[in-house]
């Protein structure tokens, strides 16, 4: 029998890279797992997310991997719109607060659940492609997390969070580690203590001990998976 056995997942982000990994993963482990993404629900749109949510049902275990640089690169700050801005957040912030919400009425109720949210290296640090939305939303995250954690955990309800570092896991990011070039790669990577930039499956097994059962006393917790990049 797998530790997951008979627990339903909702893993949003899950067209690709670390989402697609993490819901692999976690099927493999047992659990029945909902992937979901923008092409198939806005997660931005709250009314939308708690129609999903009803057709899912319970839901035992649920990690929000969807956001992103929407398409965005560099801009100086004097010159962000309105719309460039919330785009970013919303896509990062909001889809994770209106997932969070949804499952937890279901979560509190059975007084049982595993949420974990996927933040970045840029919400502990500075976004690489100098995206400030990016870095404003993904540290909101972790603050998000620490206060769900407070709120939730009387209810048996954990809550973590995890900061990966560079992975190739979409065009994205493929695209700003080609744009770096060799001697930009070679510089990156040597300011990994590992020596080796991350692949999706590294982000998932930090992802699969936050949901088991073992984690049951590990909440509130922001895990930097990158390699020995972030050394505090």
């Amino acid at each position: 029998m797998s530790e997951l056995d008979g627990m339903v997942a909702v893993v949003t982000g899950t067209a690709q890279g670390i989402g697609r990994a993490i819901a692999e993963s976690i099927g493999a482990a047992g659990a029945t797992v909902h992937g979901v993404d923008k092409e198939d629900v806005d997660l931005t749109v709250s009314a939308d997310v708690e129609k999903f949510f009803a057709r899912v049902g319970d839901v035992d275990i649920l990690v929000n991997v969807a956001g992103g640089v929407v398409g965005q690169t560099h801009v100086p700050i004097d010159e962000v719109t309105d719309e460039a801005w919330d785009a970013v957040v919303d896509a990062n912030l909001r889809t994770t607060m209106n997932c969070t919400r949804a499952a937890a009425r279901s979560m509190k109720r059975r007084g049982y659940g595993r949420i974990v949210n996927i933040s970045s290296g840029a919400g502990r640090s500075v976004s690489l492609t100098g995206i400030q939305a990016y870095a404003s939303s993904k540290a909101a995250q972790i603050g998000f997390t620490r206060q769900m954690a407070h709120e939730l955990g009387p209810a048996g309800i954990t809550v973590n969070c995890i900061a990966p570092g560079f992975v190739l896991s979409n065009p994205s990011t493929k695209r700003q580690w080609e744009s770096y070039g060799a001697d930009g790669q070679r510089a990156l990577v040597e300011r990994i203590a590992t020596r080796r930039i991350g692949a999706p499956e590294d982000i998932a097994r930090g992802v699969l001990f936050f949901v088991s059962p073992a984690a049951g006393w590990v909440s509130g917790q922001t895990l930097s998976i990158d390699g020995g990049h972030s050394l505090f």
